[in-house]
Parts: C-alpha cells; sequence; structure tokens
C-alpha cells in the first residue's frame, strides 16, 4: 500500500482499473473504492468490511449524462439531481437494461448512485472503468464507544491493520471535516421517497420537489 498525495490522483485511476482498492477522502469520511465491475475486488471490500452482500456498494457516477444513460431518471429525481449534484445526495435508481445491470453485481438493482466534486467524484471521473465506494469501517460497528468510519489518516490506517485488506493507494487528505452520512432518497419510481436523512436536509429536499418529501 502506497500513500499519496491528491495531486497524483491519477495514480489512484490508474490502481483502480488495473483491479486494485483504493482509498480517498471526501469531506464525510474516507471511502473504499474498486472496479464496480470487477467482482474479485470488490468482493474483498465485502469480506474486509464483514459487509452483508445484499448491502451493496454506492456507484460514483462521473457525470449526470452517464445517470441518464444507463438508468431510468424520473422527473423528480432530475429535479434532485440538478439541485444537488455534485454533492452529499445519493440516490436509489433503476438500470435501464438488465444486461447493464448484470455487470454490476456488488451495486446491485436498483442501484444508489451518487455524484461528487471532490476527490472521489474526481477518480470516477478519470478512471476509465465504472468506480463503486463505500466507508471505510467495519460494518456494524455502531456502539456507542464506536469512532464510525474513518475521517482520518491515522483511523484508515487502523482499518487496514484490522482487516488486512490489499489496498494498493491510500490518498492523504488529511482530516474530513464533516463525518456525516450521505442523504438517500428512493427514487425507483416517478413519486421519490425520503430512505435515509443525511447531509442534505429533508427541507432542503422538499425545497426542491415542491413538496413535502416523506419516507
Amino acid at each position: 500500500m502506497r500513500s499519496i498525495s491528491l495531486d497524483q490522483l491519477n495514480e489512484a485511476a490508474r490502481a483502480v482499473e488495473e483491479g486494485g482498492l483504493v482509498i480517498v477522502p471526501t469531506r464525510r469520511w474516507y471511502m473504499i473504492c474498486a472496479d464496480a465491475t470487477n467482482e474479485a475486488a470488490c468482493r474483498s471490500i465485502f469480506d474486509a468490511k464483514q459487509r452483508p452482500l445484499t448491502k451493496s456498494l454506492v456507484l460514483v457516477s462521473p457525470s449526470a449524462e452517464h445517470c441518464e444513460r444507463h438508468f431510468v431518471v424520473h422527473h423528480e429525481a432530475r429535479k434532485l439531481m440538478e439541485a444537488f449534484w455534485p454533492g452529499d445526495l445519493a440516490l436509489l435508481l433503476p438500470w435501464r437494461d438488465e444486461q447493464t445491470s448484470a455487470r454490476y453485481t456488488a451495486v446491485g438493482a436498483p442501484a444508489l448512485v451518487t455524484r461528487s466534486s471532490d476527490a472521489l467524484g474526481r477518480l470516477a471521473a478519470a478512471a476509465a472503468v465504472p468506480v463503486a465506494a463505500t466507508t471505510v469501517n467495519v460494518s456494524g460497528d455502531a456502539h456507542v464507544d464506536a469512532p464510525g468510519p474513518s475521517i482520518t489518516i491515522d483511523e484508515v490506517q487502523d482499518f487496514l491493520k484490522l482487516t488486512d485488506v490489499p489496498v494498493s493507494v491510500v490518498l492523504d487528505g488529511g482530516v474530513c471535516p464533516v463525518a456525516n452520512h450521505l442523504a438517500i432518497v428512493d427514487c425507483v419510481t416517478p413519486e421519490a421517497r425520503l430512505v435515509r436523512v443525511g447531509l442534505v436536509h429533508q427541507r432542503a429536499l422538499s425545497a426542491a420537489l415542491g413538496r413535502e418529501l416523506v419516507g
């Protein structure tokens, strides 16, 4: 494993293309990433995190056009994309066709999709393969004394020592300042539904839609 600076992000993109795992910072916390279509690489993330295979990884879309090409984007989903992407919102979206969906087993169907303006989004834009990601921590580690997902390089190193996961590259972005979750909205049907509150407030989501967004 090599630790590199943010201005070496192209090296991280090459590592993902070659089947490696990469850890990058976001303003929320550090994320561990892999080629979304590489089953072995993604499986190593599930194994390290002790994450159930039914709890899919998030797909980091490089552009709105990418989403329109691969997913059914209903009117309310498009409103939320235009208002909050790139940003701290993830949308559950249905694939346009089963053949494409079958290549993304770690992402699942429907897919949880986000766009990011930080190193995570830049990695997705730079890589020649689709990028799947999740937080750097052991799944279910939510007891009162648990720190939650990693927000510092020291916490990333603790995770790597604990799990022995074969990470190729870690991008050192210092301390992640927000330490909070993406908001999640289910956009599988034309009428969007709130799944999880997060950094994008429910009031803001409702304002963008012009109606109260409920779960």
